[in-house]
């Protein structure tokens, strides 16, 4: 007798039958959001800041790219983060740390990353380099593989938005 492999789900009561698999997605985003979080924490704390949240880590990385500055709302849209009091409050510690600037232009405030604030994201680079990008040439995986991942994740990223706007006006 053929045996059929197990499916790890989440919820089992969840299951739909026309798809096992989004089930199977979940539990491993839940499982893959947690790792990352973890990650993003440690990194950080091994490039030299014990103190700081997931969020926190995401915001000043997010706040260092380009080297341009930017508004709270484009920060929340473009990081798909829904309470802009989260990052609010994540971003009045950075400010606080020294690691990011805040400038009032109107009724805008602009933020963007100090020189301390781009140096530890040069050392979260290093420690990134040297643990992550290590253990993934080991994994076996390629960067065609990460690649396709990143796209199945936007893609889920996409339809979990669309359900969630249809649940909200239930």
């Amino acid at each position: 007798m053929a045996r059929h492999p197990t499916k790890i789900v989440s919820s089992e009561h969840l299951v739909s039958e026309e798809c096992t698999e989004l089930s199977e997605l979940e539990y491993a985003l839940i499982m893959a959001g947690n790792a990352f979080n973890r990650w993003m924490v440690r990194c950080m704390s091994a490039a030299g800041e014990k103190d700081m949240t997931a969020i926190e880590v995401s915001l000043l990385h997010h706040v260092s790219h380009r080297e341009r500055r930017k508004k709270l709302a484009d920060i929340c849209f473009v990081l798909n983060i829904e309470d802009t009091h989260v990052a609010t409050y994540a971003l009045k510690k950075l400010v606080a740390r020294g690691y990011v600037t805040s400038e009032k232009n109107g009724k805008e405030v602009f933020f963007s990353a100090t020189d301390a604030g781009r140096a530890l994201c040069d050392r979260y680079r290093e420690v990134r380099e040297s643990c992550l990008i290590a253990t993934l040439r080991e994994s076996g995986l390629t960067s065609q593989q990460i690649g396709e991942a990143a796209q199945l994740m936007r893609n889920a990223s996409g339809l979990y938005d669309t359900a969630a706007r249809a649940a909200a006006s239930l």
